[in-house]
């Protein structure tokens, strides 16, 4: 019996372990988009995000005042100031040449050209000298290092959720996402109840066909799945581009995946419970609608999680069947389009990241105690 009891305690502690893991490697990125998406943008670029409540350094270029703003002293003429606008800051180093932005030490002297010198203090004050009178407008180009102090703002959510057709493509999002779960769902369902309790010829066929259509890729479905999509429109009025369409992808690409699971949890259901029905006069349609799907939520919520997610972020078949006009783009091709050319605007890809996951996060978090549940409950047959 202790071994029993050893065994199983080191069965649930691994257990634990692995869902720590699988925890942390969920939550860790989140947590990086979140904080990304609330800092500065200039700090962004010069360090990760696990360094966000510590000081960064940063390196900035700048040009010193130019010929008028030198006076003379003592047969030296003289231009200074402060390269902060704010009078705050600390400077780390500083240099003349773009090869090296860090080459002299803050507080130390640099000898530039024809008796030229200068320096950059701490606070930001320079001094630059010159035995012969400056000339021209343009200054000193000068490289710093500065330490910057933590900085966030929210301003990047102001870019995301106030540029406009956000709202538009919100509502676009769901108006897609919704129907698009709740049909495969429907569907599934009986088709599950079918083919796990119900005797008829080519019943293991249509199971190995679906098992099959599990590895069939998206991509290489796509185009001839619009084209017939197109050629049946076509053929009964119905215009291309609407809702109806990506409706009907997206039930066409959850439906193999969505039967397979439900079929194997309806499956593991007690046959007491069917046969007792069955004696009791009920039809299968009642057996399906009074018993199997309240047993079977759990499934049904794990299935919906999953579908939700696909459609929720998808691209790809929404730009296809629904098109890219300002009225019928979905959220994940808004905040595309809001970002395009300025790839390298990581406060605005961050904020846009953690503006798409918030709506799963809402549903995965109201159905994750059917989650697990609904995933392992098929695994094991009923009594």
């Amino acid at each position: 019996m202790a071994n029993t009891r050893g065994k199983s305690f080191i069965g649930r502690f691994g257990v634990h372990i692995a869902v720590l893991i699988f925890v942390a490697i969920w939550t860790i990125p989140t947590l990086g988009i979140l904080v990304t998406s609330l800092r500065d943008k200039d700090q962004i670029t010069v360090s990760g995000w696990w360094t966000a409540l510590t000081s960064s350094t940063q390196t900035v270029a700048g040009r010193l005042p130019g010929a008028s703003a030198q006076v003379e002293r003592d047969g030296t003429f003289v231009i200074e100031g402060n390269i902060f606008e704010s009078g705050s800051g600390q400077v780390g180093a500083f240099g003349t040449r773009v090869q090296a932005p860090t080459q002299y030490a803050a507080g130390e002297t640099a000898e530039l050209n024809d008796g030229v010198t200068m320096q950059l203090n701490e606070d930001g004050s320079f001094v630059l000298t010159s035995p012969q009178a400056f000339e021209g407008d343009r200054g000193q180009r000068v490289y710093y290092s500065v330490l910057q102090p933590p900085s966030f703002t929210t301003e990047n959510y102001n870019t995301v959720l106030f540029s406009e057709g956000i709202g538009r493509s919100f509502l676009n999002s769901l108006t897609v996402t919704v129907p698009a779960t709740v049909i495969p769902i429907l569907i599934a369902a009986f088709a599950a109840y079918a083919l796990a309790w119900m005797r008829f010829p080519g019943r293991a066929l249509l199971i190995a066909a679906i098992i099959g259509l599990l590895v069939v890729p998206l991509q290489m479905s796509l185009i001839p799945l619009l084209k017939l999509y197109n050629g049946v429109g076509a053929f009964f009025g119905v215009p291309a581009k609407t809702y109806l369409g990506i409706w009907l992808a997206h039930t066409g690409f959850g439906l193999p995946f969505a039967i397979y699971l439900l079929r194997s949890y309806i499956a593991g259901l007690p046959r007491e419970i069917m046969e007792s029905a069955r004696i009791d006069g009920a039809s299968d349609f009642e057996i399906f609608v009074k018993i199997v799907l309240p047993l079977s939520f759990p499934v049904l919520a794990s299935f919906a999680i999953f579908q939700f997610l696909w459609v929720w972020n998808d691209l790809l078949v929404a730009m296809v069947f629904l098109g890219s006009g300002s009225d019928q783009l979905v959220l994940t091709g808004k905040l595309n389009a809001l970002l395009g050319s300025r790839g390298g605007d990581w406060e605005i890809l961050a904020t846009s990241a953690f503006v798409t996951i918030i709506v799963p996060l809402i549903v995965f978090f109201s159905l994750q105690r059917y989650f697990v549940r609904g995933l392992l409950a098929g695994s094991v047959k009923g009594g």
